[in-house]
């Protein structure tokens, strides 16, 4: 068993967190198939766009409902599993849709909610919205299933941070008072006093209006008013999840490539981390250049090269070998520094994953990764 697999030992929760493109969807695939190997019943929930994890794990597709790795998905790649492993892919609409269907007081709220065209695009496309949907589903998983281990691949963002501040940034928005207090006749009257309102309202709004037009106005009128009365709820909820990731059988794995961004991010989300009490499981990084000669040997030379290849050194290929050999070794101790730096900081266990030929997109490949885990 790996030093990641150790430290997640106990946990029932795995969160995967990091900056876009460092591999995390992979990796918690992976941390999710080591579990089901030991004999657990693990779950990975990805919110993956591109949707590979599918192909991986040898299901069709995956939706909100998870769906069970067949065993003959696991007989053609070899493997044997005491467990069982799941996975499914968040739908950020369905689930803003279940959540709007716990708080709202009756049935015509509820639909005129779903009926607001601002909703959908919240539901739907709005900024931190995935994030935001991502900690509610986690928490109906962990406390509304059995599962032995569920592992969340939190969604691709630009900057690791926002999965920890969007769903705050979504709730500002439902609870803003100032739109609020601007739209109050609307609020008050309701469809006649808006007009009023469009028509000889306050200047501030009235500037609105020129700007965003009438039915904007209207629309966020009706979207503020429909959740009205429902923002408490929304808001204890949200603290019940912050408080759920704070507990000692989560652990938060930190993915990073060897790119100094993406450890840069990595080390700003470990402090984060740290300052909210959030436990860390280890760090994984991914897609390292690794060096090709034992710790102290030298590499071949252009003169060893041209030896070696004999007659087949034609056009300066030993000088060309060498050179790209000696590029990727500076590459190796480039990557092994930042390595360094971001397990150093870390100081819990950590993981190195070499740069693969290709992306994994089978259980084979998930195998081989959950074993270097």
């Amino acid at each position: 068993m790996g030093a990641l697999s150790l430290s997640l030992r106990g946990k029932r929760i795995a969160v995967c967190v990091g900056s876009g493109g460092v591999g995390k969807t992979t990796v918690a695939a992976a941390i999710a198939l080591a579990r089901a190997a030991e004999g657990g019943k693990a779950l990975v929930c990805t919110i993956d766009p591109a949707r590979r994890l599918a192909n991986a794990l040898g299901l069709a597709s995956l939706g909100n409902v998870e769906s069970r790795v067949p065993d003959h998905a696991f007989r053609e790649a070899g493997l044997r599993p005491a467990g069982e492993l799941f996975a499914m892919m968040l739908d950020v609409k369905r689930t803003w849709d279940d959540l709007v269907a716990r708080h709202a007081p009756d049935r015509a709220r509820r639909e005129r909610i779903y009926q607001n065209r601002l909703y959908q695009q919240l539901s739907g496309a709005l900024g931190g919205s995935q994030e935001f949907m991502a900690m509610e589903k986690l928490y109906e998983l962990a406390t509304e299933r059995d599962y032995d281990l569920v592992v969340l691949d939190t969604p691709p963002t630009a900057h690791a941070l926002d999965f920890l501040d969007a769903p705050d940034r979504i709730l500002d928005f439902l609870g803003n008072e100032t739109a609020r207090a601007l739209l109050l006749p609307a609020l008050s009257a309701g469809k006649l006093g808006l007009r009023v309102f469009q028509l000889g309202g306050a200047y501030v709004a009235r500037t609105l209006a020129r700007f965003t037009g009438g039915e904007v106005l209207k629309d966020l009128s009706d979207f503020l008013q429909g959740f009205h009365g429902m923002y408490e709820g929304f808001e204890r909820r949200a603290g019940v999840v912050r408080a759920l990731l704070a507990q000692p059988d989560v652990g938060f794995v930190l993915v990073s490539s060897a790119a100094p961004l993406a450890v840069d991010e990595a080390l700003m989300f470990h402090e984060r981390l740290h300052a909210e009490s959030m436990p860390v499981a280890g760090a994984v990084a991914n897609r390292v250049t690794v060096p090709l000669a034992e710790p102290g040997a030298p590499l071949p030379d252009a003169a060893r090269l041209r030896e070696a290849l004999g007659a087949r050194d034609a056009g300066g290929l030993a000088e060309r070998l060498a050179a790209t050999l000696a590029e990727h070794e500076l590459l190796a101790a480039a990557d092994a520094r930042e390595v360094a730096r971001l397990f150093e900081a870390v100081g819990a266990p950590g993981v190195v994953i070499p740069r693969l030929e290709s992306d994994v997109h089978d259980l084979g490949g998930l195998k081989r990764l959950a074993e270097r885990l």
